[in-house]
């Protein structure tokens, strides 16, 4: 397999940069911070990213999308991540809008995907319950069955973008106990449905979640994503996926902390001469070179096999994450070392990186989780 990307694949990333670039995003992060904005991202810059065509990249040309895969997502994902970009591609497209895709009906694909593909409609899915841990399966709120449908409840926490989706595909469980898989239904939600209560986090790096409380919500049949008791399949297919896309984003995150370090030591001088110079830090820039280069074949494979349905895909999704949350780790703490004094300090953009790592590296389960379900997969 040849690791690299396609002309048109290029074309597509210098677009991207360029787009990026122009929206100054650590200034923008900064100013968002700062302010406490009530959205956390620009709604502008949303619409301007839905009318380049990203938010289609995945989705069928009869739906409104442009028809291609997760290598061409993965580029746009890396510049976005160079910028550390707040906007909802992962709560939106790879989350909410990839789980109607792969389960929804067809009348649920009719009636979503448009308007989310056109940057009108904001989704999310609200999987994660507190002390779940990086278990997809351990599901305390319940479906249970009324005449008309179902009723929903208990919580989700840490909900991506949850305080601004305007529907969440929600995973409940309506048959057995436990952290088994079977059992477990997802549910297409409106989050301004009676009984639905949203209340904002943030994370470490700024990015807006919620936790969200279900108290007796009714929704219909129509509202099933995928089949009854199935979900469970559908859950892990989306969030492997997903974690295909957030292991692109951290790969433009730490390759753009690497780039802020090296430009560091080549400008400055201590004793006289520029620090690059010094040996020891050349072989911890050579590191850090090396494990950003293995992030990036690691997320390449997995965005290829995404794109053929690869049985593989679990397997390399997990070897990506751990790859990338322990390389991102690794640049971002270096980035802060090689930095000095001024790299301790709010007002160097370098410390926006290493939170944005940290905040990354345990979304969708942690190196140490994914080192061991890749074992558990090979049956070590």
């Amino acid at each position: 397999m040849d690791l690299v990307i396609t002309e048109e694949q290029q074309l597509l990333r210098d677009s991207a940069r360029e787009f990026v670039s122009a929206s100054q995003p650590l200034r923008r992060i900064r100013m968002l911070r700062d302010s406490k904005d009530p959205t956390g991202f620009s709604l502008a810059l949303w619409a301007e990213m839905a009318q380049l065509g990203w938010t289609g990249i995945l989705f069928p040309e009869k739906y409104g999308g442009s028809g291609l895969g997760y290598s061409e997502l993965a580029v746009v994902m890396e510049e976005l991540g160079r910028g550390l970009m707040p906007e909802p591609m992962l709560s939106t497209v790879l989350l909410g809008g990839n789980a109607i895709l792969l389960g929804g009906s067809e009348e649920q694909r009719q009636n979503l995907l448009p308007p989310l593909i056109a940057g009108k409609l904001l989704m999310t899915l609200a999987y994660h319950e507190p002390g779940a841990r990086y278990d997809l399966f351990n599901i305390e709120t319940r479906a249970e069955r009324t005449n008309s449908g179902w009723r929903l409840r208990g919580t989700k926490d840490l909900v991506p973008d949850g305080h601004v989706a305007e529907r969440m595909v929600v995973a409940a469980r309506t048959d057995a106990n436990g952290n088994e898989r079977s059992g477990i239904t997802l549910f297409l939600v409106d989050s301004r449905a009676a009984g639905v209560s949203v209340t904002r986090q943030a994370t470490i790096d700024s990015r807006g979640v919620a936790i969200v409380t279900f108290e007796n919500v009714e929704v219909g049949d129509a509202d099933v994503v995928g089949e009854p008791n199935a979900g469970g399949r559908l859950l892990a297919d989306v969030v492997d996926r997903a974690t295909v896309g957030l292991c692109a984003e951290m790969l433009g995150g730490m390759s753009a902390a690497f780039e802020m370090t090296l430009d560091y030591l080549k400008t400055r001088k201590q004793f006289g001469v520029f620090i690059g110079t010094f040996q020891a830090l050349k072989h911890r820039a050579a590191m850090m070179f090396i494990e950003n280069e293995l992030s990036r074949s690691a997320v390449m494979v997995a965005a290829r096999a995404a794109d053929t349905a690869d049985p593989k895909l679990p397997k390399l999704v997990s070897i990506a994450k751990a790859r990338c949350s322990d390389a991102f780790i690794l640049i971002g703490n270096e980035g802060i070392q090689m930095h000095g004094g001024i790299g301790m300090t709010d007002e160097h953009d370098i410390g926006f990186f290493v939170k944005r790592a940290r905040a990354a590296a345990v979304t969708f389960g942690d190196a140490a989780f994914h080192r061991n379900r890749y074992a558990e997969i090979e049956a070590y």
